[in-house]
């Protein structure tokens, strides 16, 4: 037998360390040799460090794990409607992203909704619509650019106003269109007809919509483990079940549903005194996951999130993740800074059981337009305005202005505006066919044009930041800039010709400054039985 050409002793590995055997194969009782006493405590230093580094890392895998399969499952929860194709022509986004946090004002309209088959909004959907379903909530919440402060407002279901006659028909707009029930449009052609008509009448764009099924909003009540709500009146209302004291009252999902529906059996029974406990219902809800710090409670943060997602329905671009963009976006906005408002309306003549919007309505759209605050609110300390140019952002503009024809009309009944609006845009290369006082008051500025001419438009446009882009069927080949009341200044495109610099503006569209309309607002840091 040769001998080990390694150097190994008899009974030592071939790493040279003892076997614990004899060599001649016989069994030992000896206690195996150890290596010495200096190589074992290195090998063995500090053991509890290497299993909390591997207990880290396996809690840091399984917590990745668990993010992506939450992740996953929400993401699949929601169900998702392409409703662009139904839109036609839409609103120019006026306001720009903001200086500090380099973001663009949102607008989301949210609507509740339920279906007469009793199924899930996901189910039996029309092309641009839900089958069967109708609407009875519809809010606007629109997110200042500086993400300070939010404004919720309630759109009353029984308004009437000017809607597209037939929503499927691209040519069929609000300028022309028919008298309608506000929430008809939603049973007629779901958030696409609901969000075309909306803006068609207020010039606001909508960024995202959410759809929320009643039936899952009981969950997502008990998800947060009941809301406080608040009654001035004891009720008993027989067709919802509703048995409440007045006062404060801790409500489950299912009371809490019938809460925010209730219109009969408690004061005028009307709609608007539905809008109220709504939104005082809101703002417990606010309150209620600012005080139990949801956002620090993973497994109940997940179990409401899985109640919500279940019960939604948006457009393709508001996932989970886009969702959580936009959660983590608003955090530092405070209570006092949430105001709830419920549209300004009147008695419509022709039904006093119906109500249409007053002339208030417009100063509220107007505020969301250009991201300001609403008149007569304390804005919070350092906020911003938004800033920039929409000629820096967007599509190209893709017509050269000596390409374009242009008719200029002063709407804002402060002499000298169209004149001085002409020498803007010749000194960039327009082409100026005349220029005129119009018999209107309008405001801001807005951008008519004929069939097959947008580009073109986008191009005049894009000379005075915020304005609106409007389809004219009445046009040709002229475009037709109005210029009304709170004109912004003009300024120079990217595409223009010549390097002249822009005429020193002479007059101000500026409004006049008499005393500001304020608008009444509750906010979510009330008491909900105010």
């Amino acid at each position: 037998m040769s001998e080990p050409t390694n150097g190994s002793a008899p009974g030592d590995d071939v790493n040279g360390q003892s076997t614990g055997a004899p060599a001649d194969g016989t069994h030992s009782t000896e206690v195996p040799r150890r290596r010495s006493d200096r190589h074992t405590a290195k090998k063995h230093r500090h053991p509890w460090l290497r299993r909390a580094a591997f207990g880290v890392a396996g809690l840091l895998v399984v917590s990745l794990v668990l993010g992506v399969a939450a992740y996953v499952k929400l993401n699949g929860n929601i169900q998702r409607l392409d409703i662009t194709g139904a839109l036609g022509d839409r609103p120019t986004q006026q306001a720009t992203t903001d200086a500090q946090t380099n973001l663009a004002p949102l607008n989301i309209f949210v609507m509740g909704s339920d279906s007469r088959e009793g199924t899930n909004l996901g189910k039996g959907q029309t092309e641009y619509g839900m089958a069967g379903s109708r609407s009875d909530t519809n809010l606007i919440v629109h997110l200042s650019a500086d993400r300070k402060s939010a404004i919720v407002v309630s759109i009353p279901r029984d308004s009437m106003t000017m809607a597209p006659r037939d929503c499927k028909n691209k040519n069929d707009k609000v300028d022309n269109g028919v008298i309608r029930q506000w929430n008809q449009n939603f049973t007629l052609g779901g958030p696409a007809c609901t969000i075309r008509t909306f803006e068609g009448l207020t010039g606001v764009f909508i960024d995202h919509f959410v759809v929320i099924d009643f039936r899952g909003f009981q969950s997502m009540v008990d998800a947060l483990g009941g809301v406080t709500v608040c009654l001035p009146e004891a009720v008993k209302d027989r067709q919802s079940f509703l048995d409440l004291p007045a006062g404060k009252s801790r409500v489950n999902g299912k009371n809490a549903l019938a809460y925010v529906r209730l219109r009969h059996n408690i004061g005028d029974g009307s709609d608007l005194g539905r809008i109220d406990r709504q939104q005082a219902f809101l703002s417990s809800v606010i309150q209620e996951a600012t005080k139990s710090s949801l956002l620090l409670r993973p497994d109940k943060l997940f179990r409401f999130l899985n109640a919500t997602t279940s019960a939604m329905t948006t457009d393709k671009g508001l996932n989970v993740g886009e969702m959580k963009d936009i959660a983590q976006s608003v955090q530092k906005i405070g209570t006092d800074q949430i105001r709830f408002v419920k549209l300004p309306t009147e008695a419509y003549a022709p039904d006093p059981n119906r109500v249409q919007w007053t002339s208030s309505a417009d100063t509220i759209w107007k505020a969301i337009r250009t991201d300001k605050p609403l008149p007569g609110t304390k804005v919070p300390s350092g906020t911003t305005t938004a800033t920039g140019s929409p000629t820096t952002t967007g599509p190209a503009l893709t017509v050269s202005p000596d390409q374009i024809q242009v008719r200029v009309s002063n709407d804002s009944g402060i002499a000298g505006l169209a004149k001085q609006s002409a020498a803007e845009l010749q000194v960039q290369g327009f082409n100026v066919s005349s220029y005129i006082t119009g018999n209107k008051s309008a405001d801001g500025v807005v951008v008519r044009y004929g069939p097959g001419q947008k580009e073109a438009a986008r191009t005049v446009a894009a000379v005075y930041p915020g304005a609106q882009l409007r389809e004219d069927d009445s046009l040709s080949t002229t475009i037709e800039l109005s210029m009304g009341v709170g004109s912004p200044k003009a300024v120079e495109i990217p595409n223009r010709l010549g390097t002249q610099p822009l005429p020193i503006p002479t007059v101000s569209a500026t409004p006049s400054t008499g005393p500001s309309e304020t608008i009444k607002a509750r906010t979510a840091a009330q008491d909900i039985c105010t």
